[in-house]
C-alpha cells in the first residue's frame, strides 16, 4: 500500500463505495490513502504465504482472502454508511463467518498479514499496527521481502501487542 497520497477530507464507507472501481484507497479514521500498484515480487510473497495459508487452514473454520478484500472496522455499532476506516490487507483470515458479507469482512478479523514495500513501511509498522490492535486483531503478520524478516505481533490478555517476534527469513517461510 501506498501512503504517499494523502487527502485532507474526512470520508466514510459511504464515501469510499462510490469511488471508481479501479482505484484502490484505505480510510484509516476518515483519512483517504492513495495505493500504489504492487511489485512483481510483492504479489509473489502474497501468492506464496496466501497459498500456505489456505492448505494450513483446510478442514478448519477459518478462510484466508486476498486483497483487494475490504475490512471494515467500525468504531462501535454504527452503520457500514457511517465506518471511517476501511483497509485491503494484503492477507485476512476470518474465523468468525458471522462477520462475513458480500462486501467483505466488518469487524476485526483474527489475523491480517501486511507485505511490506517501500512506499508502505511507515503505514504498516506504525499506522496500520496500531490500528489493527486497537480494533482487536489477535495476530498482525508484517513481512519484509526485500530485507527478508517478519514481525508477528500477537494480542495479549490485556488487548495490547506486547513485543513483537522477529523472524529471519532465510529460506522460504512456511506455515503451520
Amino acid at each position: 500500500m501506498s501512503a504517499a497520497e494523502q487527502i485532507q477530507a474526512r470520508y466514510t464507507y459511504a464515501d469510499y463505495a462510490k469511488w471508481p472501481e479501479g482505484e484502490h484507497w484505505e480510510l484509516v479514521d476518515g483519512v483517504a490513502y492513495a495505493m500504489a500498484a504492487p511489485s512483481r515480487q510483492h504479489q509473489e510473497v502474497v501468492l506464496e504465504l496466501g497459498s500456505q495459508i489456505l492448505q494450513h487452514l483446510r478442514g478448519k473454520p477459518c478462510r484466508p482472502y486476498v486483497a483487494p478484500f475490504d475490512v471494515r472496522l467500525p468504531r462501535q455499532q454504527e452503520a457500514d454508511d457511517k465506518v471511517d476506516t476501511t483497509v485491503q490487507p494484503d492477507i485476512t483470515v476470518v474465523c468468525d463467518r458471522s462477520k462475513l458479507d458480500d462486501k467483505g469482512c466488518r469487524g476485526a478479523p483474527d489475523w491480517i498479514v501486511e507485505v511490506v514495500s517501500p512506499s508502505s513501511a511507515l503505514m504498516d509498522m506504525e499506522k496500520k499496527r496500531k490500528l489493527y490492535e486497537r480494533h482487536g486483531v489477535k495476530e498482525y503478520w508484517i513481512v519484509h521481502p526485500t530485507d527478508r524478516w517478519l514481525m508477528v505481533y500477537t494480542l495479549g490478555e490485556d488487548d495490547k501487542y506486547g513485543q513483537f517476534q522477529l523472524v529471519g527469513l532465510d529460506e522460504p517461510a512456511t506455515v503451520g
